[in-house]
């Protein structure tokens, strides 16, 4: 695969420095910001290969593995899709995407790992109740949810994808019941009940100290202001849509492939770099996803970038229900039972088999990797490159 004509890390290194400079920022986005200049340099060290047949040599560098870096987490990817893939049932899976309202937003950017819990943890209980629920479905359904912090012009916008199954157990795991084909479960009754939970967790982390507020927001730390900041949040209406059902596992599968393991921007949306502004492509959803170019000085679109650095550990992928990580194997192999779709025990072996064939390769096999030049000979690692001491350019 090509480089990008242009990428982040060029974007951070040439306008990094004023910015940090200009700029107060916490040591996470300092260290974010390095990793990212410094990935597949010689700043991290890396090895020299030379071909086996024609001597043809090549330098690769190391990456810096940060989950905000463009360029890495692609083996990461690779093996949670290949994971994913086993546990695909032949049942339709339904799109729900749950989002917050500005004044909540704000609140969440202050409070990160606090608040986007929350989203997560709303979300989830209102898909569980709702589908337990026996005037709707009456099942246990299972779902994994991804956070989104960011829109196509990267403001802060979290919201919470969740790919969930197209029915469930019932309450005596004696059976799989399935949606009504092309319905999920009702909108307007998933609105409202994740309005209610979020806000009677966000008031339980506000009870409890939790929450902090700076700047514009500072005076909610006053209970009845925050209670008046509360308000108008519990009479409008919340956004929950659900999306029309996937194609097929397939669909599942490549919508997977654009969304996990990323945050904010991929380098192939970047367009250019001319002097102080950088320009990149973005759709507008408002008007049928229409492709624009969008300018920006260099100075805000690092800022619009860092407002989605995550929390240090926060947990930005969850799986709840027979998908839970306590038992999903157990369940899984109910639900698979009951669809008979396995009547020789033989398919997790054979997904496992399929799994491993479409992994791309890693960039831990350049070792036995084939020569680009002759296309006969292997590369073979003849040398280990330490990283450069701080300070040096690696340029």
């Amino acid at each position: 695969m090509s480089r990008p004509a242009l990428e982040l890390a060029d974007i951070f290194r040439r306008h990094g420095p004023a910015y940090r400079q200009a700029h107060s920022m916490p040591v996470p986005h300092h260290k974010l910001m390095r990793a990212i200049e410094s990935c597949r340099t010689a700043a991290l060290g890396g090895h020299v290969d030379t071909c086996s047949q024609c001597s043809h040599s090549r330098i690769s560098y190391n990456s810096c593995r940060n989950r905000h870096c463009p360029k890495c987490q692609g083996k990461q990817r690779s093996q949670w899709l290949a994971q994913r893939k086993l546990e695909l049932l032949p049942i339709e899976y339904f799109h729900v995407v749950f989002t917050m309202p500005a004044q909540t937003a704000a609140i969440a950017y202050q409070n990160k790992a606090v608040v986007y819990d929350i989203l997560f943890r709303a979300a989830a209980q209102t898909l569980l109740t709702i589908a337990r629920d026996p005037k709707h479905l009456g099942a246990e359904i299972g779902f994994f949810g991804i956070l989104h912090t960011w829109g196509q012009n990267l403001h802060h916008h979290p919201h919470v994808h969740c790919v969930v199954s197209g029915g469930g157990l019932s309450p005596d795991y004696d059976r799989f019941l399935h949606c009504r084909s092309g319905f999920f479960l009702p909108v307007r009754v998933l609105s409202r009940l994740f309005r209610r939970l979020f806000l009677e967790l966000l008031q339980r982390a506000f009870d409890h100290h939790k929450l902090y507020f700076f700047g514009e927001l500072a005076g909610l730390m006053e209970p009845l202001s925050f209670a008046r900041y509360l308000q108008p949040m519990r009479d409008c209406e919340w956004v929950v849509y659900a999306k029309p059902p996937f194609g097929g596992p397939e669909a599942v599968l490549a919508y997977l492939a654009r969304y996990t393991h990323r945050v904010a921007i991929s380098n192939e949306r970047l367009l250019s770099m001319d002097g102080d502004h950088v320009t990149f492509q973005w759709k507008d959803y408002r008007h049928q996803n229409r492709s624009r170019n969008m300018t920006l000085s260099a100075d805000e679109f690092i800022r619009r970038f860092l407002l989605h650095a995550l929390p240090v550990g926060f947990q930005r992928i969850r799986h709840y229900g027979f998908l839970a990580n306590a038992h999903r194997r157990e369940k899984l192999d109910l639900c698979r039972g009951f669809l008979r779709t396995d009547p020789t025990g033989l398919l997790p072996l054979i997904a496992v088999a399929i799994a491993v064939a479409v992994l791309p390769a890693e960039p831990v096999s350049d070792s036995v990797a084939r020569c680009p030049v002759c296309r006969i000979g292997v590369m073979l690692r003849q040398q280990i490159l330490p990283h450069l001491p701080a300070g040096v350019d690696s340029s």
